[in-house]
């Protein structure tokens, strides 16, 4: 990336991250949990899966499953039925209850604080990592990138990469670290609510006025 063009992203950043404040002033995340554990699963279950179906799955999932050691002696098959309508059941069961053997044997039964500890965790790469760090600690040592702010980040042209790691680093560089608390729930709701997936006219959404350019460019995730 040369110069000019990261000071001329940069610029429409903050531009961008201005209006999505004002648009969602306390965006949070929309999963449903109590404990950071049940936090950590929700997030799991998300992928390739929207946060209502998660929601309506963890209702009865939380109140069957209620203390780290009720996942950690649960029965797979039994745990893959409980979950199976999120999609990707068989490889969630695993990193889940994987996961909950890790927390209890190397965390002393606690999610843990740190980015380099939370990637040794089953199932918990960057997005997740940094999903559970911010939301259960107030913790942001990087800015999530799920389906929705890949897509936007490509639309908007603040990425050159469609890889989720390098998206990451070029959104870091470009958005200051005091945004990193809101910037990943904000984009999320924005590609949710207003500017979704599926193609359609979007020149007088909040965001294309400030990049007119954004209106011309589908697809932006493949």
């Amino acid at each position: 990336m040369t110069e000019n063009k990261r000071k001329e992203r940069e610029k429409r950043a903050r531009l961008m991250v201005a209006e999505l404040k004002k648009i969602y002033p306390n965006a949070t995340t929309e999963l449903n949990w109590n404990t950071h554990f049940e936090l950590l699963v929700a997030v799991i279950l998300s992928a390739q899966c929207t946060d209502k179906r998660v929601n309506e799955v963890t209702k009865d999932l939380f109140k069957k499953y209620r203390k780290l050691n009720d996942y950690v002696n649960a029965n797979i098959a039994e745990f893959e039925k409980d979950i199976r309508s999120t999609g990707f059941y068989r490889n969630k069961t695993k990193n889940i209850l994987g996961a909950a053997r890790v927390v209890k044997e190397q965390f002393n039964g606690r999610v843990p604080k740190t980015m380099e500890e939370m990637l040794t965790i089953p199932g918990v790469a960057r997005k997740t990592a940094n999903v559970v760090l911010g939301n259960a600690y107030g913790i942001y040592e990087g800015i999530a990138v799920d389906t929705h702010v890949r897509r936007l980040a490509l639309k908007f042209d603040l990425t050159d990469s469609k890889n989720p790691v390098q998206i990451e680093r070029d959104l870091m560089e470009i958005i200051p670290k005091k945004d990193w608390k809101w910037v990943n729930h904000q984009m999320v709701l924005y590609g949710r609510y207003i500017c979704t997936a599926r193609p359609h006219d979007c020149e007088d959404h909040p965001l294309t006025k400030l990049y007119p350019k954004a209106a011309l460019t589908w697809p932006t995730s493949r």
